[in-house]
């Protein structure tokens, strides 16, 4: 942080660009046992969380992200009772998930609690479902409460992960997708964050897409959309089903949802299975 000019910069030395938050102070400091974790207040975008010096959220857009993580997954899935979330800690996945009323449990499995209880004190609009009767916690390594998963138990799985280094490197891993298959129900859903297609189609998104498949998912899928705090400005999210394709949503649900978002909707999530040109050609697609 630069204290002269109170602005945050997150640089991405290896691409060559920045992103700057006018900041007018930082309200929380703490080393967890994984990771740095601050919290700012900005001029325009209200709260910021940073770990390990890397932007996670505003108060401003992290709805874009949260949203699109969640629903075009769970609207994409028939019946999704049993949805689990790895990683998440600022609970603002889990909040998504609950606003489905068929959801039955959701579990949220977070490898640093210090994030959700950072979460609950400074950003606490996201985890106003944190006390919802259908919510539940694990406090640990998500790879392993996977891999211990009853085979068939769950509908839906999204990994709201960081960036695939450190503790997150293996969540990208065609061993961990294995064991998401096994987890899942036949038709169950498989959710990745995958980073900027710009910055990352040929180095992550065609490696994910890859280890999908070769871990046994029949359909991949990238979905963009627009996280204006992250790298570019451009983020997505890749789905992979278990014995079903990912293209079809209940079009009629989304549109009748029930319950409020500020992104999403079923135009939206229409607009999102479009693959850019450029993508197509990496992904090896028609």
């Amino acid at each position: 942080m630069d204290n002269k000019k109170s602005w945050f910069t997150e640089e991405f030395q290896d691409e060559g660009t920045a992103f700057s938050l006018e900041v007018t102070g930082k309200i929380h400091e703490e080393q967890s046992e994984f990771q740095k974790i601050e919290i700012y207040e900005t001029t325009r975008f209200g709260r910021l969380m940073v770990l390990d010096g890397c932007v996670m959220l505003t108060d401003r857009d992290n709805f874009l992200y949260h949203e699109m993580m969640i629903h075009p997954a769970l609207f994409t899935h028939s019946d999704p009772k049993k949805v689990v979330v790895v990683g998440g800690g600022d609970c603002g996945a889990l909040k998504e998930v609950l606003k489905h009323p068929g959801v039955e449990s959701a579990w949220q499995v977070e490898i640093d609690e210090r994030v959700t209880r950072v979460s609950e004190k400074y950003f606490p609009d996201l985890c106003t479902a944190n006390n919802d009767p259908r919510a539940n916690f694990f406090f640990g390594d998500g790879i392993r409460w996977i891999q211990d998963a009853d085979p068939g138990s769950i509908d839906v799985i999204i990994v709201d992960s960081t960036d695939p280094v450190g503790p997150a490197e293996g969540l990208f891993a065609v061993d961990f997708y294995r064991n998401c298959l096994l987890a899942l129900a036949d038709g169950g859903i498989l959710v990745q964050q995958t980073e900027s297609p710009l910055l990352h189609t040929e180095s992550i998104i065609k490696g994910v897409h890859d280890d999908m498949k070769s871990a046994g998912f029949q359909a991949v899928h990238t979905l963009p959309f627009p996280q204006p705090v992250y790298p570019t400005g451009w983020w997505s999210c890749t789905m992979a089903g278990k014995g079903r394709g990912v293209l079809n949503f209940r079009e009629d649900d989304a549109a009748q949802k029930g319950f409020p978002t500020h992104y999403y909707n079923d135009q939206v999530h229409r607009g999102a299975l479009a693959v850019p040109e450029f993508m197509k050609t990496v992904l090896g697609l028609e």
